[in-house]
């Protein structure tokens, strides 16, 4: 990170807490879609065709996890998420992240990409591993203008030993099952087992009225161009030569 980015960072996230209730306040009144932490999945029709092809894709995210080493911790992808995932135990394998395709990760995994990108106001696609005894602290997201959704793949065996709490909600993972919501609202994660936990995480526009949609644009615009996204595409280009090594190593 360079001293300029340095000292950009703090001026951005002083600017962005000081507008979050803001963009909240506007997303929650233009929702097309219920505000509640916890979000059916048929509140997306475009779940059907990815819970359809949920074992391919699981099969995709195993194949990956073969270098398991060389996918990179999210701390180490971007550092402002060091402190809920300063344990290193939280991996991410990014498709597509803030609308940056990662080519190569892409070429991995050909099913699950051509699946995302059929999906309307895709923000964000990746596999979210999560290793044995992790802990996510409690946290929020950024804006309330987005709506996370898991689609369980490889899931422990005491399944409700893995939990995420979202608000006062107990939510646990299913293999082949959504579990979608709003992470504006606080949540945290622990996976109590000692198997690993799988999951492809997709983030969406949430559905708005106009004003609603502009609003949420120029906010993603700004996101999309902070040091928050573009420390990460330059972390995970470094990431690629240790995967590609991986891939070399097991070829030979």
């Amino acid at each position: 990170m360079t001293t300029q980015q340095q000292q950009d960072r703090p001026l951005i996230i002083k600017i962005g807490k000081r507008l979050r209730d803001t963009m909240n306040r506007i997303s929650t009144g233009q929702s097309k879609i219920p505000t509640e932490p916890v979000i059916q999945a048929n509140a997306f029709p475009w779940t059907d065709s990815l819970t359809e092809k949920w074992q391919i894709i699981a099969a995709e995210a195993a194949a990956i996890l073969r270098h398991r080493d060389a996918v990179p911790p999210l701390r180490d992808i971007s550092p402002d998420h060091a402190r809920i995932a300063g344990d290193g135990n939280w991996r991410s394998f990014f498709l597509i992240g803030y609308g940056y395709e990662v080519a190569e990760n892409c070429a991995r995994a050909p099913v699950t990409t051509e699946l995302v990108h059929r999906i309307p106001d895709l923000n964000s696609a990746f596999f979210s591993i999560l290793e044995p005894g992790a802990t996510i602290p409690r946290h929020r997201g950024v804006t309330r203008g987005l709506v996370t959704c898991h689609l369980g793949l490889i899931i422990p065996d005491r399944a409700e030993k893995c939990v995420m709490q979202v608000e006062d909600s107990d939510l646990h993972w299913e293999p082949g099952k959504w579990l979608i919501f709003d992470d504006s609202y606080f949540h945290e994660v622990h996976n109590a087992t000692n198997q690993r936990r799988v999951i492809l995480l997709v983030q969406v526009k949430r559905p708005m009225r106009l004003l609603g949609r502009l609003a949420n644009d120029l906010a993603l615009w700004g996101i999309r161009r902070s040091p928050f996204v573009q420390d990460a595409r330059r972390n995970l280009h470094m990431w690629e030569e240790a995967y590609q090594q991986a891939e070399q190593n097991e070829a030979a």
